[in-house]
């Protein structure tokens, strides 16, 4: 099912996603992830993918961040054609484009906070060391870690690594951010300071998020609503999450 686009000034979809089938082999068992799926999302949205556990969410972040491949059908990234590129070009268009926020943190333990989030600005190599510490500093007093920057991973709790993957993934101001379950691991109120800080970037830098989530209260913030279930889009709610949300409860 085709979900239709919002009206976008004839800008060309940031991410375009045309049919896509995602079939995963447990054994010799065919399992459906995704079952064409189409979708476009423009510069500048900030879009919740909304389903059960198992629908498809995670699988159509990690088809849009280039972290695995589709099973058929295309997905644009950015005006690319995600299949026809090389790994080195797909590395390049994680670096430069995507930031992502996983459910799992993926952290790397020997680095300490501060070298977390500054890894990616190292790999760009765009900024003087001075600029990466402007810039990585910053972003630790907005997610409220500037005290830790010297702690690793296993020193800090479930919502404090959420909070270091939160500003690694922002820290290169990239064009686009998946966040899957962005705010699981965090109690209510730093949750919505998180939220906040996603809405300020998308609002200022015109920066897109795409984000899964089961929480209500994150999908209140959205301006669209893609429902997922089986692998399927049921439906997109161009009227923002606020109606989505009424719209599920009244559902039970």
């Amino acid at each position: 099912m085709t979900a239709p686009a919002p009206a976008s000034g004839g800008a060309a979809p940031i991410v375009s996603l045309t049919d896509v089938t995602k079939t995963y082999m447990m054994g010799k068992l065919e399992v459906p992830a995704l079952r064409g799926v189409s979708l476009d999302i423009h510069p500048g949205e900030f879009i919740s993918i909304a389903g059960p556990s198992g629908s498809g969410k995670t699988t159509a972040l990690n088809l849009i961040g280039c972290v695995d491949t589709a099973s058929g059908g295309v997905v644009r990234v950015d005006g690319q054609d995600t299949k026809t590129l090389s790994e080195r070009q797909l590395t390049e268009l994680r670096l430069h484009t995507i930031g992502f926020i996983f459910q799992s943190f993926n952290l790397i333990s020997v680095l300490d906070v501060f070298q977390n989030v500054e890894f990616p600005l190292l790999l760009q190599r765009k900024l003087s060391a001075s600029e990466r510490r402007q810039r990585v500093m910053t972003l630790l007093e907005q997610v409220g870690l500037e005290k830790h920057a010297k702690h690793r991973p296993n020193e800090l709790s479930g919502g404090q690594r959420q909070r270091v993957a939160v500003a690694r993934a922002l820290v290169t101001r990239p064009k686009l951010v998946l966040a899957d379950e962005p705010t699981a691991n965090l109690d209510s109120i730093t949750g919505q300071h998180i939220i906040d800080l996603m809405k300020e970037l998308n609002r200022k830098e015109g920066t897109t998020f795409i984000f899964s989530t089961h929480d209500a209260k994150v999908m209140r913030h959205a301006n669209a609503v893609v429902k997922l279930a089986d692998g399927k889009i049921l439906e997109r709610n161009q009227q923002g999450g606020e109606a989505m949300v009424a719209k599920m409860e009244a559902h039970g």
